[in-house]
């Protein structure tokens, strides 16, 4: 068999799954994806006790995009035991500028959110997303609660005290709950026949990694432009992960330059901050979209991160609503579980779905309602943007509330 899960008494997983279904293939929990995302939700049950299945999906290639994870989504990974293998790997967001690059008539002030004024040491870290995968993925190896099997799921059949789960090597297994963690493409998502709402923008989203003269002073600075954002987003050492939101066809000019030349073009369109830039490897586009699922939960299905919601890489809230998604599903699977609650329940869904949807939907608004106002040549809407970061800048306790928002806190 294809699979390499192993139970950690020696006793390999596929010795398990020969023949008939039987008991020793019922787990608690599949989870479907090992997206950051689907790794935390597996090491967060199993560390609780909750057996637990992790269900790859084919090998993923390099990703060489980098992920800001802000003080909301390190708590959580803090409270999963993971945080201290990850920290070393990343850079402390501890200013963020936003500087308006636009050449419209109404221009906005340029504001500094300050992690010292809400009491932070830093908003988040930034990471390198391979870094951040490779890490928990390494993590998930050690856990002798988690099984793993490195293959991809080819279907599920539904029964009403658990789901069979059909995986392309020829395993059957089967789960009182499945975790959709398997990305935009989501197979748990079609097999609980829920569809995505899509709304399409006419943007793409350049990204690249480079080397600077001057040091980012663990600050990143987000220009806004006609187009969307240009952001400069800290990495360890003088690094930082770009982030150029423009039109498919500057994406394509972007994507033919070469090395020196795309240096070049993206130091100007910093405005030389970080003084000049060298190019490292892995630039990439990716189609700008927002689309959130129809519905979180189907029977004994939850669905997490890009499995349920996509957003624009704009406010950095994309992995980090992914981990919250993962922070609250494990706490009512493990509490159910320690209860000797069905871990599948339909209440138990119900309750999650209720606790993530005013969150899922409104970061999605607010993110949509900010592109919108960048790409928008209206004057009044142009105006409402201006005004609204003059505010931002001259009242404190304002100020105060938003970033205590995006950073992930309930309580602001």
């Amino acid at each position: 068999m294809a699979q390499d899960g192993m139970h950690h008494d020696g006793t390999h997983q596929g010795d398990l799954n020969q023949g008939d279904l039987h008991e020793g293939d019922l787990h608690e929990v599949i989870v479907v994806g090992a997206g950051p995302a689907g790794l935390a939700t597996a090491l967060g049950l199993a560390g609780r006790g909750v057996p637990t299945a992790l269900v790859t999906g084919p090998d993923r290639g390099a990703d060489h995009r980098t992920t800001a994870l802000l003080e909301g989504s390190v708590r959580i990974l803090e409270d999963f035991g993971l945080w201290a293998d990850l920290e070393p790997r990343s850079a402390p967001l501890r200013d963020m500028r936003i500087a308006d690059a636009t050449r419209r008539l109404v221009r906005a002030p340029e504001v500094t959110f300050r992690s010292s004024e809400i009491g932070l040491p830093a908003f988040g870290y930034n990471i390198e997303n391979d870094a951040l995968r490779n890490g928990l993925l390494a993590v998930a190896m050690q856990q002798p609660n988690l099984t793993i099997f490195r293959t991809a799921l080819e279907r599920i059949e539904v029964a009403p005290d658990a789901l069979a789960l059909h995986l392309a090597d020829g395993t059957t297994l089967r789960a009182r709950l499945v975790v959709g963690a398997d990305g935009r493409q989501s197979r748990v998502r079609a097999a609980a026949g829920i569809s995505m709402r899509t709304r399409a923008y006419p943007q793409v989203a350049f990204t690249a990694t480079v080397r600077h003269t001057r040091s980012h002073e663990d600050t990143s600075t987000e220009f806004h432009t006609e187009t969307g954002p240009f952001t400069l987003v800290p990495l360890p050492g003088d690094r930082s992960s770009i982030v150029c939101v423009v039109t498919e066809r500057e994406a394509i000019r972007l994507l033919g330059l070469d090395d020196m030349a795309l240096a070049r073009d993206l130091e100007a369109r910093a405005f030389s901050v970080l003084g000049r830039f060298e190019m490292e490897g892995g630039r990439g586009a990716f189609p700008l979209a927002a689309e959130t699922a129809e519905r979180l939960v189907a029977d004994r299905i939850a669905l997490i991160s890009e499995a349920a919601h996509i957003m624009p890489p704009i406010g950095a809230q994309g992995l980090n609503l992914g981990l919250r998604d993962a922070g609250a599903l494990v706490a009512f699977v493990a509490d159910a579980f320690a209860g000797g609650e069905d871990t599948g329940s339909e209440a138990l869904l119900s309750r999650y779905a209720a606790a993530r949807q005013r969150d899922v939907f409104g970061r999605m608004r607010a993110v949509d309602l900010l592109n919108r106002s960048l790409l928008s040549d209206l004057l009044p809407i142009q105006s409402v943007r201006g005004f609204g970061l003059y505010l931002l800048d001259r009242v404190g306790p304002l100020r105060r509330t938003l970033m205590r928002l995006g950073i992930g806190d309930k309580a602001a």
